[in-house]
């Protein structure tokens, strides 16, 4: 269990901060970006779930998600070269396992896509998309650096096909699709 007892260290007001694993990087480094996305996922999911407009079972699964990803940003934060006294936490395969039972489970009485959706519908299922899309910045932020645990990478691309199908499951009946613009002039 981890335990706070000082909020205000002032040890970043140098522009630097430290890794799980003690080193001080700067607070530019990819490693910073990367977990600072993934806690901005989080908030997005914290407003989300905070809207009171989901259902039971979607609020369950979003709250584990929310867990998970202190666990992911906690695993990105530390270098896979890292020497530790303890074991650092990692994502495991099972993590990764669970997203893709979710997303079988809720797309499965989807109705079929005929195009591309968009953001929208509902303002749950806008916010559903919004953490998609932060999600997907975090795995590209994660792909940048040189060592990261793959299986980090792995949740967050399943958690964003998650979000997705989330998104659609609570647009229904109101889902919104793009329809391509027509060529200037063929209006």
């Amino acid at each position: 269990m981890v335990h706070l007892t000082g909020i205000t260290t002032k040890t970043g007001d140098g522009g630097r901060t430290r890794l799980a694993d003690g080193s001080s990087v700067p607070k530019t480094d990819p490693r910073v970006d990367a977990y600072g996305t993934v806690d901005e996922a989080n908030s997005v999911l914290g407003v989300l779930l905070s809207s009171g407009e989901l259902p039971v079972d979607i609020a369950d699964l979003l709250a584990q998600v929310q867990n998970d990803l202190f666990d992911v940003g906690a695993d990105l934060a530390t270098p896979l070269s890292a020497e530790r006294a303890h074991p650092p936490l990692r994502i495991k395969p099972k993590q990764v396992a669970a997203l893709e039972q979710a997303i079988a489970a809720y797309n499965a009485d989807l109705p079929e896509l005929p195009s591309f959706v968009l953001p929208g519908g509902n303002q749950p299922a806008a916010l559903a998309q919004l953490a998609r899309a932060v999600v997907r910045r975090a795995e590209r932020a994660a792909w940048a650096l040189e060592d990261a645990n793959t299986e980090a990478i792995k949740y967050l691309n399943r958690l964003s096909d998650l979000l997705f199908v989330l998104g659609r499951v609570l647009a229904q009946p109101h889902e919104v699709l793009w329809r391509p613009s027509q060529a200037e002039g063929s209006h």
